[in-house]
């Protein structure tokens, strides 16, 4: 039985993350150009902090120096999708200042590190309440799915892939259902876990993964707004309606997008050949 009790290092993110975003939106000098990771790894360590509250353990208690790991991957993962805005160009960048290629790398790389540790523990956090806890246990990853449907999905996720380069237009939606096609039928015939064997036993819990996307996606739209350096979007058709920088319609994206980086995780932990994975979910 866990002990439940909220740390202290809980207190000390969440001060980071406000001092952070009051110093992105009152644009204090010089600070302020360099806030994104600051505010996102209070978040991040604030959820945390939460999670122990309420379940006694968290990602961060479990995977203790390899938690690092997490923010790592993460880096390469968002370039892949900078990769595939590419051919659909749905979101730029405005910056404070000019930056060199190398220094735009380097800061943009050490933001992105924190995408993917944000999501998982919010799943991890919301997991906590009973109504929203996948039924298959964390070391459980469910039914292998027979070989052709495997097959077609994977041949799926090709087409959603290559689609918004030939039609970027009409197809741009696609970016964010290609990579979780493409990996997660590998990651079920690996034995990994994978979205779809969750969604073969009608584990509809599992949509505590989407939630989190979405739940961040809120945050970072939200504290994006009055931020600079920011990104902004341009997207056909469904540009109305717009919730800070993103359009309504564009929120959906981010719930298979949760999915996509779940996929994308477990696909390096199959390449690492790493049996051990450390999230609750």
């Amino acid at each position: 039985m866990h002990k439940k009790y909220f740390p202290i290092y809980g207190f000390v993110a969440l001060a980071l993350c406000c001092s952070a975003w009051a110093t992105s939106w009152l644009r204090i000098e010089p600070f302020s150009p360099y806030t994104f990771f600051p505010l996102w790894f209070g978040y991040i360590l604030t959820i945390d902090a939460l999670t122990v509250a309420r379940h006694g353990t968290s990602l961060l208690q479990r995977m203790r120096w390899r938690y690092i790991v997490l923010f790592v991957v993460s880096s390469a993962f968002w370039w892949i999708f900078e990769g595939l805005n590419v051919a659909v160009n749905n979101w730029h960048y405005i910056t404070d200042q000019p930056y060199t290629p190398l220094a735009f790398f380097l800061i943009a790389t050490l933001n992105f590190s924190t995408v993917l540790p944000a999501v998982m523990e919010t799943a991890e956090f919301l997991s906590t309440f009973k109504r929203l806890h996948p039924h298959l246990p964390p070391d459980n990853p469910g039914p292998r799915l027979p070989l052709k449907t495997l097959i077609l999905i994977e041949l799926l996720g090709i087409i959603c892939f290559i689609l918004p380069w030939i039609f970027p237009r009409y197809f741009f939606g696609l970016v964010w259902l290609c990579v979780v096609l493409i990996l997660d039928p590998i990651n079920n015939f690996m034995g990994r876990k994978s979205a779809i064997a969750h969604i073969a036993i009608r584990d509809w819990h599992f949509f505590v993964l989407p939630l989190a996307g979405l739940l961040c996606g809120f945050f970072w739209e939200m504290w994006n707004f009055y931020a600079l350096p920011k990104w902004y979007y341009t997207i056909p058709y469904v540009g109305f309606w717009k919730i800070f920088e993103m359009p309504l319609l564009g929120y959906s994206g981010y719930l298979p997008f949760a999915l996509e980086l779940f996929a994308l995780y477990q696909f390096v932990l199959l390449v690492f050949r790493q049996k051990k994975d450390y999230l609750a979910i």
